[in-house]
């Protein structure tokens, strides 16, 4: 990290591997100088045992763990002097799911967060506390309009919950992709990518 203008935090999605995602940070920050990448491993490849829909105590303690994981690499990186308006998180699946719900639960200036064929964690309707402002944050959803985990109306009901919550709001809605990502997505990335470290 040393010399890093800023960082990406990768998240990896469920049954993948810390390993899996980080190329993907490699493809969205290759030619980008100054850019370190960091991606956590969850303990048996995934970070909470329910799907993102199921009541949040259904998933816990293994949701507060992971937020944990996240918060602490966030800290690690402000000791490195890399401060969270130049740190992007990024996550694929049960990956983007933390990323933004991590994002919503300490809300501030984010250098980005990139949820793709994820949503915000918990049932449909559920009412979230409003705690603190993403003030501008890039904030970009990428998903299928049919993606067998991840319903559409998640993916508009969270826009419409990190909007609120300040962030400024992109979101890609692909027909008949499926659970995957691809290039428009990974273009997206790079772009918050670049915008961060203007």
């Amino acid at each position: 990290m040393k010399g890093a203008r800023g960082a990406l935090i990768l998240i990896h999605g469920r049954g993948a591997s810390a390993d899996d995602i980080y190329s993907l940070g490699e493809e969205v920050s290759s030619g980008v100088p100054g850019i370190a990448l960091l991606a956590p491993q969850a303990a048996g490849n995934e970070w909470y045992p329910q799907r993102f829909l199921a009541p949040i105590a259904q998933n816990e303690p293994y949701l507060t763990s992971a937020l944990g994981v996240m918060a602490g690499l966030l800290a690690e990186l402000g000791k490195a002097g890399i401060g969270p308006e130049r740190v992007l998180f990024a996550g694929f699946s049960q990956g983007a799911c933390l990323a933004l719900e991590f994002v919503a639960r300490n809300a501030r200036r984010y250098g980005g967060v990139a949820g793709l064929s994820g949503a915000l964690i918990g049932p449909p309707g559920i009412v979230r506390a409003v705690n603190g402002d993403l003030a501008g944050t890039p904030a970009y959803l990428g998903c299928s309009d049919r993606d067998f985990h991840i319903p559409l109306a998640s993916v508009e009901e969270s826009a419409e919950a990190l909007r609120a919550l300040g962030a400024r709001v992109t979101k890609s809605i692909f027909p008949g992709m499926g659970h995957t990502v691809n290039a428009e997505e990974l273009d997206a990335v790079r772009s918050l990518v670049l915008g961060m470290l203007a």
